[in-house]
């Protein structure tokens, strides 16, 4: 089996693929700088799966770090997860936004290439196809122009990388667009635990059912869509996890570039979401109607019949599934991480 160095691995989405990296037999090195996550995320990892994946608390901009861990671990590919990914936060603070994101996946390949590390696989977002797109977005459809500096930095660096592939034919990269991640678990132990106010839904609406917030807002109810909210494509963690796994075994039979989404292909309403979790929890989630937010759109989903027909990967799981994985999650750590930090 192969070693995996895990940027951004303690993270929501991270903590999942190093267990399931685990669970399947690989090493796993975790390289995160904890300023979105926490190391309690891996302490339960290593209970889940009864293996430890080494860790190094550090930042992918650091590039002696990075040539260190390189040199201390027989690293044969790279999940790269390790960025900021708040839109609101990236208009406010656009630097930070192409420092971490854009800089720092920069460094991290130099030192991959130093390394002669050639397999990567990047988180990417279904936000770089931009808007304007007819339902459901494929692969195939142009990049656009995201609303945002958290959008830009991502299709930056998918330029970035689509760059470094046409230059050597060694490097075999997957670029995983994702729609919506949600859910936890099914044991409970590790899930989405955002820092201060959670910039998406359904961590907002754990945190009402859960009494830590006292009401939800939704952003617009006037949408061209079945109940007039947003509707959305969300994956369960968990599908997403395995998405990563299959990634990367398909890019060890593969050169160049090759992107995939990873979703259901399917949407659902604000509305609807908030419904499912009333019935998972058995508490109502009081919510108040706001106007809409600049830049958000009616609706977005997935084509995902590429990933299935590549990689033998498809979403398993419902949204009744996501709403019980979350509520157990939440009900469980009601104040995330941090009670055991």
């Amino acid at each position: 089996m192969t070693t995996v160095l895990i940027t951004g691995g303690a993270g929501y989405i991270g903590s999942h693929t190093v267990l399931a990296l685990l669970e399947a037999g690989h090493e796993v090195v975790v390289l995160d700088n904890l300023c979105n996550a926490s190391r309690e995320s891996l302490r339960r990892v290593e209970r889940l799966s009864g293996r430890t994946p080494a860790f190094v608390q550090g930042d992918i901009r650091d590039r002696a770090l990075l040539d260190r861990l390189f040199h201390e671990h027989a690293v044969s590919a790279v999940i790269h997860f390790a960025g900021l990914k708040s839109v609101g936060e990236s208009v406010a603070q656009p630097l930070a936004y192409y420092e971490n994101n854009v800089a720092g996946t920069l460094t991290l390949c130099q030192a991959m290439q130093a390394a002669g590390v050639t397999r990567l696989v990047f988180s990417s977002s279904a936000t770089v196809y931009g808007d304007g797109h007819p339902m459901p977005l494929h692969e195939g459809l142009p990049t656009g122009q995201p609303t945002n500096p958290y959008g830009r930095s991502k299709l930056m660096v998918e330029e970035l990388l689509g760059d470094l592939a046409a230059s050597d034919a060694s490097w075999s990269i997957g670029l995983l667009r994702y729609f919506n991640p949600v859910g936890a678990h099914p044991s409970g132990e590790i899930g989405e635990d955002p820092r201060g106010i959670p910039n998406n839904l359904l961590p907002y609406v754990a945190q009402v059912a859960v009494g830590r917030r006292e009401r939800l807002a939704v952003y617009g109810d006037d949408y061209a869509t079945p109940d007039g909210t947003g509707v959305r494509d969300y994956i369960h963690v968990m599908d997403l996890a395995a998405g990563h796994l299959c990634a990367l075994n398909a890019l060890g039979e593969r050169e160049g570039v090759h992107i995939w989404n990873l979703g259901t292909g399917q949407g659902h309403s604000v509305l609807e979401v908030v419904r499912a979790f009333e019935r998972a929890s058995g508490r109502a989630v009081p919510f108040r109607i706001e106007p809409r937010r600049a830049g958000d759109v009616a609706a977005c989903w997935a084509d995902a019949a590429l990933a299935e027909r590549e990689l033998g990967w498809k979403a398993e799981r419902g949204l009744e599934e996501m709403m019980a994985d979350t509520w157990r999650w939440q009900r469980q750590n009601p104040q995330g991480y941090s009670q055991d930090d």
